[in-house]
């Protein structure tokens, strides 16, 4: 058979913003001499992610991982408090948590928002509960208020991993001002990139300095020791990448959201097949296009047969891999119906400045074929 696109069609291909404005910035750099340890495009671009977020501080960091280990650590996590965590979420969210020694519990999600269950949440608080950590999965927000009361009512601490939700809203407000901090990602496949990189957004000021310093080794602004720290900061170069891509920002959203519409046209009427939406009233970044559907292990090889590289986004679920598969009873105390059941079925599509009318077209047809009866498709 030969394949519909001559190319591969990739999940998460890099936007690229104004080339000559990033090639400026980086000149800028090497001129300066100026490459790492809080340069000025790192601090131009903390300014800016902060006024996004319309959060009162912005610690960029190297990467998201690396930002939430900080940011749990500069919020009071350590070694053998239990942190609630949704297993349908990548695994860097619990690994982030198990490597500063916490112990990730695995917690349900709802079917609407793909996004942690807050009645499950309240079964797995114990007297060893420490945190939640609440993912905004494909960018749709979490149940914000309901996790924020429930944190309120057991004192505990509340973060939340907002690596795919940048530009979007709660209830009109921007994602990044919740909870005790949240963590957003900058890495390649993230819509807006900095090549690599994150950033913890706050509002209190304690934590900010804190995560400040331990980014760098644990020093603080007058280079005293005053955490213990590692490295985890920044470059110059990413910043550039990252300043360059916020320029870009809308345009990269208006492409994303004409993607999602003409996927939404033309999924229409395929059977089996549904095409998850954004939050209602909000503002999204449409960076990711998912489908659920029975037929998913069928669409996928289909797909791959057209050079259509398609993801199975989340599976399995964090509490079927290792190292958490092996302490099931530790880290799973309650069944996870909900989430066993998306993982079977989700399937990330190609979105992003890579891919136009056409491909999406081509990539539907094949969807569709995909999920006709054996004989028919045979018949076809």
């Amino acid at each position: 058979m030969q394949p519909l696109f001559a190319e591969h069609l990739h999940v998460g291909r890099p936007n690229v913003g104004d080339r000559g404005r990033f090639l400026d910035r980086i000149n800028g750099a090497l001129d300066r001499l100026w490459l790492a340890n809080n340069g000025p495009l790192v601090q131009e671009f903390e300014a800016r992610v902060a006024a996004v977020a319309q959060a009162r501080y912005c610690v960029p960091v190297a990467n998201a991982t690396v930002g939430l280990q900080i940011a749990a650590k500069a919020a009071g996590i350590g070694p053998g408090d239990e942190v609630i965590v949704p297993s349908f979420t990548s695994p860097a969210t619990p690994h982030a948590m198990e490597w500063i020694g916490a112990v990730p519990i695995f917690a349900d999600v709802d079917t609407e928002t793909v996004t942690l269950d807050p009645h499950h949440v309240e079964r797995l608080i114990t007297p060893r509960t420490k945190a939640i950590i609440g993912v905004h999965v494909f960018g749709r927000p979490c149940h914000i208020d309901e996790l924020s009361a429930l944190a309120d009512q057991h004192g505990l601490i509340l973060l939340f991993d907002a690596a795919q939700a940048l530009g979007c809203t709660y209830h009109g407000r921007p994602i990044g001002g919740f909870g005790d901090a949240e963590i957003f990602s900058f890495h390649a496949t993230k819509y807006l990139n900095s090549f690599e990189g994150g950033a913890i957004v706050t509002n209190d000021p304690d934590l900010a300095e804190a995560a400040r310093a331990m980014r760098n080794l644990g020093l603080d602004e007058h280079r005293e020791q005053t955490y213990l720290g590692i490295n985890g900061r920044m470059t110059e170069a990413s910043a550039a990448m990252g300043l360059t891509s916020l320029e870009s920002m809308q345009d990269f959203i208006d492409v994303n959201r004409r993607n999602a519409m003409l996927y939404q046209d033309g999924l229409a009427g395929v059977p089996g097949v549904t095409l998850r939406r954004q939050a209602p009233g909000e503002r999204a970044n449409h960076q990711y296009v998912v489908i659920e559907t029975d037929a998913r292990d069928a669409v996928h090889d289909l797909l791959l047969e057209h050079n259509v590289l398609s993801r199975k986004y989340f599976y399995p679920g964090c509490h079927d891999i290792e190292p958490y598969r092996s302490k099931r009873a530790r880290h799973t105390p309650l069944p996870l119906p909900r989430t066993e059941a998306l993982c079977d079925r989700v399937l990330s599509l190609p979105t992003g400045t890579s891919i136009g009318p056409a491909e999406i077209a081509g990539i539907c047809d094949i969807i569709r074929t995909a999920c006709l009866p054996l004989r028919q498709r045979l018949a076809a």
